[in-house]
């Protein structure tokens, strides 16, 4: 979990059994109990999954109650574990990709999650198939009219306190709220309503690396047995909940999903990030009325207070104006001020957006047109097609960088332009000899690969150009039109 998280929270005594054994099943025994559980999910007709951390400590993201957990070495007086990168650029593991291609291939319903990470709506499970019961640390909420917004920066505050953002409709403007529980908040009635519909009507709930402690949410699992559904439990610890499961599986999480998705003859997707920001462009006449003064900004989409945590530094220069000096912005916020006569002919900014290590992507370079005379028209963009064209161009080609356009807004008094581009940051493919090393015996009980795809090698200026879209059928990974309509993943700048 987050470190900042679990700073975040209320001191309490007792936080449970911590520092429990790991157990590692013999590679023998774990490959016929994998092969176990793959004949279990095919004869399953409503498959239900409930997560913990140890799906996501692959991802870098410590635990709490391992040998070498947060609250463990808190008790032992020992120093906190730091996580491997900044927890926004967190990316999913292979069990977070292997129960998005479960559910898109209909025998995963429901993904019940104690996690704050937002790992699972990150990777592409739906939010209406989603009950995250302690929240979500990059998810805040209207406290009005309900509407989520995910973000691309941890939420400042937990435990439901206001945040200094508000709702974005014009209608509402009430102030947002975070989503993530202190210990004395109650566990969310709509997340916990939901879990235990499809618990209800699971005949297979998977327990994915969680120790099953913390109540009331670790008796949800129970709530499968009086219609007759069946608990498999993999952990590397021993749960409370180990007696009433009918198969228990001690092995890393990864590598028993792994061989399951081997067995049952499913492809593990790529994740590809796509990350959005945008630039202002404005002009206005100096007091004077001599000088045109003209500022640029580079921001984030969620509002001008808002962090744009993986932009490190934008390097602005000017095409064919010698008159013009280049810049460095290297602190947010990234803004120019210039200054120009009155008259002036039209001419074009290049920008070298550089992003943080943590983002395999080095840097985008956008060419901008600048017009004073003329205002640029503003069309329509099928953001949903933009965003699958991009995830498609970049699991064929293996790079990142590609970027597009997807929303533009110009104004003529006071004379402004903003212009939102969407591109791809990371891409992580899941290694298909790991897969199948897992499901023909797991040799041993190390960690599982995850290949990393980094623009080291590819990273001239035509990596960076405009994406030219692929020319076949789109296939989203869920249709937006059954998505929750409640939630906006990708929302544009709202209102402070």
């Amino acid at each position: 979990m987050s470190l900042g998280y679990a700073e975040k929270l209320s001191y309490i005594e007792d936080v449970g059994k911590v520092g429990m054994a790991e157990f590692f099943e013999s590679p023998r025994i774990l490959q016929e109990k994998v092969g176990q559980l793959a004949n279990m999910i095919r004869k399953s007709k409503h498959m239900v999954v409930f997560t913990g951390a140890g799906i996501s400590t692959s991802c870098g993201i410590p635990d709490f109650r391992g040998p070498k957990g947060i609250w463990t070495l808190q008790r032992d007086g020992k120093a906190l574990p730091k996580a491997a990168l900044p927890f926004n650029r967190a990316m999913p593991s292979i069990t977070h990709m292997a129960l998005v291609e479960l559910e898109k291939a209909s025998i995963l319903k429901f993904v019940i999650s104690q996690n704050v990470d937002g790992l699972h709506i990150r990777s592409g499970i739906p939010r209406e198939k989603l009950a995250e019961l302690h929240g979500d640390s990059f998810l805040e909420v209207c406290s009005s009219c309900g509407v989520e917004y995910v973000r691309d920066f941890e939420i400042e505050t937990i435990g439901l306190k206001e945040t200094p953002r508000r709702c974005s409709d014009t209608s509402c403007g009430a102030r947002l709220r975070d989503t993530v529980l202190d210990w004395e908040d109650a566990l969310p009635r709509k997340e916990m309503d939901a879990a235990e519909k499809h618990c209800k009507m699971a005949d297979l709930i998977l327990c994915l690396g969680t120790s099953l402690q913390i109540k009331p949410a670790c008796n949800l699992p129970l709530k499968c047995l009086r219609g007759g559904g069946k608990i498999v439990i993999v952990n590397l610890q021993k749960t409370p909940k180990d007696k009433k499961a009918s198969l228990v599986i001690h092995g890393l999480v990864d590598k028993v999903i792994a061989g399951v998705m081997e067995s049952l003859i499913l492809h593990i997707p790529p994740f590809i990030r796509i990350d959005l920001f945008q630039i202002f462009l404005s002009q206005a006449v100096s007091s004077d009325k001599r000088y045109m003064n003209w500022n640029l900004k580079v921001e984030s989409v969620h509002g001008n207070r808002a962090p744009l945590p993986f932009v490190k530094s934008v390097e602005v220069s000017f095409v064919d104006r010698q008159d013009l000096k280049a810049a460095v912005l290297d602190k947010q916020p990234f803004v120019l001020k210039r200054r120009f006569v009155r008259i002036v002919e039209p001419f074009e900014v290049v920008l070298k957006i550089n992003f943080i290590d943590a983002c395999r992507c080095l840097y985008a370079q956008i060419k901008i047109p600048v017009n004073f005379k003329v205002s640029r028209k503003c069309p329509q963009y099928d953001k949903e097609a933009i965003y699958q064209n991009l995830r498609e161009a970049a699991a064929q080609d293996s790079r990142c960088g590609q970027y597009e356009v997807i929303q533009r807004k110009a104004n003529l008094s006071p004379k402004y332009d903003i212009t939102v581009y969407a591109i791809v940051t990371n891409i992580a493919t899941y290694d298909k000899a790991v897969a199948k090393a897992s499901s023909e015996g797991v040799v041993c009980n190390g960690d599982a690969k995850i290949k990393s795809e980094s623009l080291m090698n590819n990273s001239s200026e035509t990596d960076n150009k405009p994406l030219r879209f692929l020319k076949r059928k789109h296939r989203l990974t869920h249709s937006p039109k059954t998505a929750n309509k409640q939630l906006r993943l990708l929302q544009p700048k709202s209102r402070l």
